[in-house]
């Protein structure tokens, strides 16, 4: 799908209020509001537009601990990375699990109650026998940049 001007304005927009309505959109990126919803609509059909989430302060929540988790697999056949990959969306505080390339396997962002929750998360990994060589554990200690929209240009 080719993407234009006003589709990239939308996007931005989106990206700063998920929440605006359809019509503020619409004056935000110079259109009425039946074509402007119908380019968002568009948008979401096409995947480029895959949802819309709130954002939450986790100090506010309560006493979550953000880590990140690189990991390296013992072998690299496509059969043991799909039982790990398999047995990791299953936990329910790692909210983000990448494949990535370089000197680990995976990079995997864990959010879970006290400072003990990731490594707890991972010892439990560590048990059930996954096929993991070995893993480092990253805990935020703070976060300069958070959530910031991504560079689109147009």
């Amino acid at each position: 799908m080719k993407l234009d001007r006003i589709d990239l304005k939308i996007l931005r927009q989106l990206q700063a209020d998920g929440r605006i309505s359809n019509v503020q959109l619409a004056d935000a990126v110079g259109l009425s509001a039946s074509p402007c919803l119908t380019r968002v609509k568009r948008l979401e059909a096409a995947g480029i537009i895959v949802g819309y989430e709130a954002q939450f302060d986790l100090a506010k929540l309560g006493n979550f601990v953000t880590a990140y988790v690189q990991i390296i697999l013992k072998n690299h056949r496509r059969a043991e990375a799909q039982r790990f990959e398999k047995a990791v969306t299953r936990i329910g505080e790692v909210v983000e699990f990448h494949m990535v390339n370089g000197k680990f396997d995976y990079l995997m962002k864990i959010v879970a109650p006290g400072y003990e929750g990731p490594a707890r998360i991972m010892e439990e990994m560590w048990q059930a026998d996954l096929g993991i060589q070995s893993y480092s554990v990253f805990i935020v200690s703070g976060t300069p940049i958070r959530n910031r929209p991504l560079p689109i240009d147009g």
